[in-house]
């Protein structure tokens, strides 16, 4: 096996437990088809550079005690960096740096006020490229402008629940892209919200998670009005 396909699988077992939270050896060996043997020397390696953790499961009946995997904070600190390294740090920071400044000249009633355009006039950006069709077309559609944009974007069909038949999609955002500005500017999380109703106007939009919650991904679900 090459170095870079190392790298890759490497990559690929520390993108599969962000967006999964957890996962055993087993789990990891079935979704990336390579071996458990296999599995088991990445893991060891991304062990040692302490960017995963374990803990023990205990199996009930005769099953052996399996390892669940997860992110340590380094591993989860690395998959940003990846991100704010390919978007440009110095964007981030310039960012950051000139909403402060516009914070202390204008006010912070004022940035608030720029950021909701700002979430408008993208909202009708999106709106016009996803056109007219069916909402999954629609949410599929929105997974890859976003993904575009440096966002860990999926999405899932939810089932209706009792009381309801219209469609419902979860939308979640395992990284963000924006990380660095929501957290000096909380308030265009808020405004990413909006921005998301306001792209599927024929829908409700409600948040389910919040990664400035402490949470490891952002979601919403998306359910068609009836």
């Amino acid at each position: 096996m090459t170095t870079t396909h190392q790298s890759s699988t490497k990559q690929d077992i520390l993108e599969y437990l962000l967006k999964h939270s957890q996962a055993t050896a087993f789990e990891l060996a079935e979704v990336l088809d390579i071996s458990p043997q296999a599995i088991r020397r990445h893991l060891k390696d991304l062990e040692a550079e302490e960017l995963i953790l374990y803990s023990t499961m205990v199996q009930a009946g005769m099953g052996r005690p399996q390892h669940v995997y997860q992110l340590s904070s380094r591993g989860r600190d690395r998959l940003y960096r990846q991100d704010s390294d390919r978007l440009g740090d110095s964007y981030g920071n310039f960012a950051v740096s000139l909403l402060d400044t516009l914070a202390e000249t204008v006010g912070k009633d004022q940035v608030k006020t720029i950021l909701q355009k700002q979430w408008e006039r993208k909202a009708q950006e999106y709106r016009d490229r996803l056109g007219n069709g069916s909402l999954k077309e629609r949410v599929a559609n929105l997974v890859e402008f976003r993904k575009a944009e440096g966002f860990m974007a999926e999405y899932h069909a939810v089932e209706p629940d009792d009381s309801k038949k219209s469609d419902r999609f979860l939308f979640i955002e395992h990284k963000c892209a924006i990380s660095n500005v929501a957290e000096s500017f909380p308030s265009v999380c808020g405004h990413e919200l909006e921005m998301f109703a306001a792209v599927l106007p024929d829908c409700t939009v409600e948040r389910t998670h919040w990664i400035i919650n402490g949470e490891h991904r952002c979601g919403y679900l998306v359910q068609a009005r009836e």
